[in-house]
């Protein structure tokens, strides 16, 4: 179990500001899962739109949040490290409640299956233990 800063994150996966959507990892089971976190913040440059007077964080994203908490459970084994976890499907998504600036967004995806280069995860956002959105997520692992 380790403490991931978003520097150390940046070195698993290769996404950037402002497409990275994960603060920290809290936890982390190589191939097992992990748990991140995102402190949601006014100044996210999609609350500009949406929607002005009532921010409101887009539901992709919070699922995007998650797959890269869960890139980030799949990249740390050794077998893929500097490869690229992409989405290869979303299922079951749903969105419980709202997510708005000042809320901590706790973010786990639990990997379940593993077959070559795919993988599939349960995922879960939270807000104050209660559940803002979750879905099934696969990926495919590659350059």
């Amino acid at each position: 179990m380790s403490v991931y800063t978003a520097k150390e994150i940046m070195e698993i996966i290769p996404h950037r500001h402002p497409f990275m959507l994960i603060d920290t990892i809290e936890e982390l089971e190589e191939g097992v899962r992990a748990l991140g976190k995102k402190c949601v913040s006014f100044n996210e440059p999609y609350f500009a739109g949406h929607f002005p007077g009532n921010p409101v964080m887009p539901g992709v994203l919070i699922v995007e949040a998650l797959a890269q908490v869960g890139a980030v459970a799949l990249l740390g084994l050794p077998e893929w490290k500097g490869k690229t976890a992409y989405f290869a499907g979303i299922n079951k998504a749903r969105f419980k409640q709202k997510v708005i600036p000042g809320d901590v967004l706790m973010l786990e995806t639990k990997i379940t299956k593993v077959k070559g280069p795919i993988g599939v995860g349960e995922a879960v956002a939270t807000v104050d233990g209660k559940t803002a959105c979750k879905a099934e997520l696969m990926f495919a692992i590659g350059e």
